[in-house]
């Protein structure tokens, strides 16, 4: 019997990340950080564990694998890999400056598939800011010259931000996420990242850390970006929950619900729904059980499982394919 699946998220330490998701968000580790929480991934290099019901403590990846791809959608069965990779992202200091390849790419030079991203501002501190491509179009070789003499950061869109604004991160652009920024980031499943500069750090290994200038100057768009950090449409009509539609594009369509009340959603058969609480408590109610979910928690929702209502106070990301 399919249902909804409450999912153990894997954790990540990197050097920039910092407390906030262990802190605030719930996340039981004995890391001493955390900067990225995987809250739906089926990617090699981080497993979602299922934790209740029949299939408890199974991975996601192999759930999949013994209910059938149908579980996934019509939409999701597109593709010939599980779409999407989910994370909580905790930056207490300035992430590198990076750049995700497209598909041709990536598949052809790193086996796996590229990636486009968003970015919904969960939390932020005063003042904190990111990169989001150019200023104004650059050449290839002017580029290349600001990497090697360390003035990139000249050229390099900076943008404030704040608390509900959206960044598509399509491949190709660069980007860096700044310190004092939470993020949920919506992605294809991959995990190719080309770093271009990295403030000089050192890794755990006391090392400077590996660039990828070669490969970053062969994927990389040289010009501003064109969208902007505004939700697509917002919905403030309904009585008991305000909804925006936050992106929408070919590999995703994700929403923010933010909840006083209670609100109907139903998972058909074109696609399975992700739910990651963002804040409070909220129940899951449907037809064979009631579970309560909270701040910090991801939910998988089988394709085609039918209607299920959450009601209570919060708010949540939905995603769907």
């Amino acid at each position: 019997m399919l249902y909804p699946l409450k999912l153990q998220a894997p954790l990540k330490d990197y050097i920039w990340g910092g407390t906030k998701l262990k802190d605030e968000y719930n996340k039981v580790t004995e890391l001493d950080r955390v900067a990225e929480s995987w809250e739906l991934s089926c990617h090699s290099a981080g497993e979602s564990i299922i934790l209740n019901g029949a299939s408890q403590g199974m991975k996601l990846s192999d759930y999949v694998a013994q209910k059938g791809k149908h579980i996934l959608g019509t939409h999701g069965t597109r593709f010939s890999y599980f779409p999407l990779l989910i994370k909580l992202i905790d930056a207490k200091e300035n992430l590198s400056v990076q750049v995700h390849p497209d598909n041709d790419y990536a598949l052809r030079v790193e086996g796996e598939y590229g990636k486009t991203e968003m970015w919904y501002i969960v939390e932020c501190e005063p003042g904190a800011s990111l990169l989001y491509g150019f200023k104004t179009k650059i050449s290839k070789e002017e580029f290349q010259r600001r990497i090697t003499d360390n003035t990139l950061l000249e050229v390099c869109n900076r943008v404030p931000v704040h608390k509900g604004e959206v960044f598509f991160i399509e491949a190709g652009t660069l980007h860096a996420i700044g310190a004092g920024i939470l993020i949920a980031e919506i992605q294809q499943n991959s995990n190719t990242t080309y770093r271009i500069y990295d403030y000089g750090r050192l890794g755990k290994d006391g090392k400077p850390r590996e660039l990828h200038v070669d490969k970053a100057l062969e994927v990389t768009k040289l010009e501003p970006p064109v969208r902007g950090t505004k939700p697509v449409a917002t919905m403030d009509f309904f009585a008991e929950y305000d909804m925006q539609l936050l992106a929408q594009c070919d590999l995703f369509t994700v929403y923010h619900f933010s909840l006083h009340g209670r609100c109907h959603l139903q998972a058909t058969k074109y696609s399975f729904h992700s739910i990651v609480v963002l804040d409070g408590v909220m129940e899951m109610e449907y037809a064979s059980g009631l579970d309560t979910i909270e701040k910090g928690e991801s939910i998988f929702v089988p394709a085609d499982f039918g209607e299920y209502r959450l009601r209570g106070e919060g708010s949540f990301l939905l995603t769907m394919v």
